[in-house]
């Protein structure tokens, strides 16, 4: 189906009309990025409006990911040379002051820059939806011959085609009315007020604190942030005091990241991990502080990167064949339609006559059925995945799904669980110890803070393996709660000396911390070394030892956090002040670590194994940490022999990348950018077809790329509208279904269209033979049209046929050499019956050279309808027809009730009435063997084709 449409607001800007207010500083810093291969800067307005002018008729380039947009370009060069410079130079990038714009000032920039919006939106018409939906070749051609078969009172047939237009029509519409309303879910990340500082005052200016909605901030404005706080554009820190911000809708990463006015980034530093910029759409989890706004509205990152949601969809080699098809069958049609009505004009001299009959031989050569038999094989297909748990969105995925040749998955909640386990407790040499659960447990039992999901797996583990803690012993007093700028919490508890809890020393009162391993360190002065019972100083040894034994927990994919205690007093109590955290937790014992980790699901090693029968490649695509999704890939039985990160697919050229894409089945640490480039260097370069499975908002971009998106039903609201699927279960398994469904699909779908083009081209060449050999009509335009008709109604039953075993094992996808190929060889067989029944006829019941038109067109009809009714089982199968291969029940029963319809009415009433007679019963052992030889002949023509063709491939 086709997407939804952004306005083209990227679509014809120049260099100029990217800077806030014309600015010539941000001017410079781009273009200093964005010069020609002749290293001149491409400055001027008309070198640049005629340069943006010819760039739109450019065509025929692939979008093959290798490298970034124009947009992303010059969004980058902006913010690295922001994320470069000294505060004072950012303010007169922005031509702002420290004091903030005038209200005059911001004024006037909000008219040249527009509303700070990331994406300009809109519902397209319903009218442009109902004609985008309408304008296709087969409901063209089904519309003319329609009101040409009223204007020649055929009116029957002109109602059918019609009814089949409507229905083709509605489907298509609903599905894009349903689809493009998903560009409004973005602007969820900027709806809140701003605090800006302004200045006011002719004489004395004033600075004053004042609060804006976020569509009117602008570059040069000064916002103040706090906890909970949306950043309005993008932003180069001013000042900043334990700043903590989630980019969790730009990474997918969940674990904030610290933020601070005082860094100097260079170009080597990945751009999301710039210290002093701050990005539209994330938000600040802890501390405060002031920021210089940049870029706003769609000049900001976001922008650029969502900005291509709906643009660069591939093109769907299905819809791209079924078109050249159209094209082809109305190009023949009217030559062969052209020539009939002009041989059948110029031996009877009626020309009425002879253009209903040219009309009839045209809806012969329509393939009427196939809009409603792909739509109908597409529902039966997505109703199937319905039972599986499955909403399907986008009928025409369930046909890409059995072309879909590549899965590329992100790993949380997909691969694994989702939750932590606890897997070890280690002191600082590496060995097992039950004194760092202890008090792990012990911290996490007692805060009063919220529980996290590491809290609840360290008393699962405990609970589950039979520890025996006795919490009921220990008392708390006081607890620092958790922040994201220590990344640490701490309890402090009382007990009564107790020599019976072992490794516990007789004190009343201790401190026990546990959090970030880097931060708890930070806060140990000593290190317990239970084996020799004493305790030491924190050496660079232990510290080295430490990180050494970290960093092997770290590889094989395990989360740490660190545990360390400390006595406040051990003979007498006293009050501890509480009021400077800083003096409270220092000089204290570290004792060890806690290992987690998130493990796979059962199901997801089996799915993935089913997945690469059926010719399905996995790749994980993912925001983590490479170590992590290594292990995890290990744990499913995803190959890691090539794997990659995001900071190393940005320093390669563009051969390098898609070489490095093309091997690689793990890649880490992707922004939403680097996922869509990768998916589209696996479309254009690897000609694949691409499914994409992702959950957040930092997976929109590759879900709306994807030939197959497909999401959960827990997603981010943009992943769902954008995806094709949505998944009620977090299960690959689901997906497997959904592969055997699309190849059904697709295999069916093909059926028809071979079916149809074969048995119509054949059937309009026999007319064309047999009106010249003739000199009569072979059939009357009534007859025509009701044999087509029976013929139409039997294929309705084709979405319910099975196919082979060896047919679903494998990706199917459209092949420009495929269909012809396969018309050239089968196409001559039917017309060879056609006339073999013409000589039968001739010669065998023919009086004085003369033969009766009524006999004539009784035979005719009835070997024509059971010729296009029995050639379907010829090509549904390369076995031999009812003996090694059967078709469905529902395709058996119509093959034999319209075969009993169309022998019976020669002999009706109605038959008679339509000019038809009885036939003797030779004429149908004739028929007997002719088909005999017909399915002969054909198989051997099958076989021989099946080996030439992959032979030519």
């Amino acid at each position: 189906m086709e997407r939804f449409k952004f306005l083209r607001f990227f679509s014809f800007r120049t260099q100029l009309d990217f800077l806030p207010c014309s600015n010539p500083v941000r001017e410079n810093l781009i273009n200093g990025a964005t010069t020609d291969t002749n290293g001149e800067h491409r400055d001027g307005f008309f070198s640049n409006l005629v340069d943006g002018f010819l760039r739109r008729f450019k065509s025929g380039k692939k979008i093959d990911g290798s490298s970034k947009t124009e947009e992303e370009e010059k969004v980058y060069s902006w913010l690295y040379a922001l994320a470069r410079s000294e505060i004072y130079m950012a303010f007169e990038y922005v031509r702002s002051t420290e004091r903030g714009l005038s209200f005059t000032e911001a004024e006037k920039r909000l008219k040249e820059n527009g509303p700070n919006t990331p994406l300009e939106y809109t519902f397209p018409s319903s009218w442009h939806l109902l004609w985008s939906a309408f304008f296709h070749p087969f409901n063209i051609i089904l519309i003319v011959l329609s009101a040409l078969s009223y204007i020649t009172s055929d009116n029957p047939n002109g109602c059918i085609m019609l009814i089949l237009v409507f229905i083709s029509v509605s489907l298509r519409f609903y599905q894009e009315y349903g689809s493009s309303k998903a560009a409004m879910q973005l602007s969820e990340y900027v709806r809140s007020p701003v605090k800006v500082q302004r200045c006011a005052g002719r004489v004395v200016q004033t600075e004053l604190i004042v609060q804006v909605d976020q569509r009117d901030v602008v570059p040069g404005d000064i916002v103040i942030f706090e906890p909970g706080d949306l950043f309005p554009g993008d932003v180069r820190l001013l000042t900043s005091k334990h700043l903590v911000v989630s980019q969790s809708s730009l990474t997918g990463e969940s674990w904030p990241t610290e933020k601070t006015a005082d860094a100097r980034e260079d170009r080597s530093t990945p751009l999301l991990e710039l210290k002093n910029i701050c990005f539209m759409g994330t938000n600040v989890v802890s501390g405060t502080g002031t920021g210089l706004v940049v870029s706003t509205g769609s000049k900001t990152y976001i922008s650029a990167v969502f900005s291509t949601i709906g643009k660069h969809k591939p093109a769907d080699s299905f819809e791209k064949g079924i078109r050249h098809i159209s094209y082809v069958l109305v190009g023949v049609m009217l030559l062969v339609v052209t020539i009939m009505i002009l041989v059948e004009y110029f031996t009877f001299y009626d020309l009425s006559e002879s253009t209903l009959f040219g009309i009839s031989v045209a809806c012969a050569l329509t393939p009427q059925m196939l809009p409603l038999i792909i739509n109908t094989s597409l529902a039966k297909g997505a109703l199937a995945m319905a039972m599986e748990r499955c909403i399907v969105k986008s009928l025409s995925a369930i046909r890409d799904m059995g072309s879909m040749d590549i899965l590329c998955i992100d790993k949380t909640g997909t691969l694994t669980m989702n939750r932590a386990i606890m897997v070890n407790h280690l002191d600082s040499w590496g060995a097992p110890r039950e004194k760092v659960l202890h008090f792990a447990f012990l911290n996490s039992y007692f805060k009063s803070d919220q529980k996290y999901p590491l809290d609840d797996a360290i008393l699962a583990f405990v609970y589950t393996n039979g520890y025996r803690f006795q919490p009921s012993k220990w008392r708390k007093t006081d607890e620092i709660p958790f922040d994201f700028m220590r990344r640490r919490v701490s309890v402090i508890l009382e007990t009564e000396s107790n020599p019976e809890v072992r490794n516990i020393q007789p004190f009343y009162r201790f401190i026990i911390t546990k959090g970030a391993l880097e931060d708890v360190l930070k806060v140990c002065s000593y290190v317990e070394n239970v084996d020799m019972g004493e305790i030491t100083a924190v050496s660079a040894e232990h510290h080295h030892r430490i990180l050494n034994v970290v960093e092997e927990l770290r590889n094989e994919g395990l989360r740490i956090i660190g545990v360390a205690i400390k006595n406040l007093q051990q003979t007498k109590i006293s009050k501890q002040n509480m009021e400077n955290e800083d003096d409270v937790e220092s000089d204290m014992v570290f004792l060890g670590v806690i290992a987690f980790f998130d493990p796979p699901k059962d199901s997801a090693k089996e799915a993935l194994w089913r997945l690469a029968e059926k010719g399905v490649k996995a790749k994980v695509l993912t925001g983590d940490s490479l170590s992590l999704a290594i292990k995890i890939c290990k744990e499913v039985g995803i190959r890691t022999t090539h794997v990659t990160t995001g900071p190393e697919l940005e320093q390669l050229n563009q051969e390098a990348f898609h070489e490095k894409v093309k091997k690689a089945t793990v890649l880490a640490r992707l922004t939403p950018s680097q996922k869509l480039r990768v998916v589209q260097s696996l479309q254009s370069v690897g000609n694949h077809v691409v499914g994409f499975l992702g959950d957040g908002i930092n997976d929109s971009l590759a879900l709306d790329a994807a030939n197959v998106g497909i999401s959960v039903d827990s997603a981010a609201s943009v992943a769902k509208d954008l995806a094709d699927i949505i998944l009620l279960e977090k299960d690959l398994n689901v997906l497997v279904a959904g592969v055997e469904q699309g190849r059904l699909t697709f295999g069916n779908t093909m059926k028809y269209i071979k079916l149809s083009v074969i048995a119509n081209l054949g059937s309009v060449i026999s007319l064309f033979i047999v009106t010249l050999a003739l000199r009569f009509e072979p059939l009357t335009p009534i007859q025509l049209l009701v044999q087509n008709f029976l013929y139409s109604v039997g294929q309705i039953a084709i979405p319910w046929d099975r196919m082979e075993e060896d047919y679903v094992k494998i990706p199917q996808k459209w092949s420009v050499k495929s269909l012809p190929m396969f018309i050239l060889w089968n196409g001559p067989v039917c017309t060879l019956c056609d006339v073999a029944t013409l000589l039968f006829v001739w010669f065998y019941y023919s009086s004085g050279g003369k033969l009766d038109e009524s006999f004539f067109r009784s035979a005719y009809f009835i070997q024509g309808l059971l010729m296009q009714t029995l050639i379907f089982h010829l090509i549904r199968t390369e076995k031999i027809p009812f003996i090694m291969e059967i078709a469905s029940w529902p395709v058996l029963a119509s093959t034999v009730v319209i075969s009993a319809i169309g022998i019976a009415i020669p002999f009706s009433i109605i038959g008679h009435f339509m000019g038809f007679t009885d036939l003797p019963l030779s004429y149908f052992g004739f028929l007997v063997v002719l088909f005999v030889g017909y399915f002969t002949v054909g198989q051997i023509v099958k076989r021989v084709y099946i080996m030439v063709y992959k032979k030519w491939l």
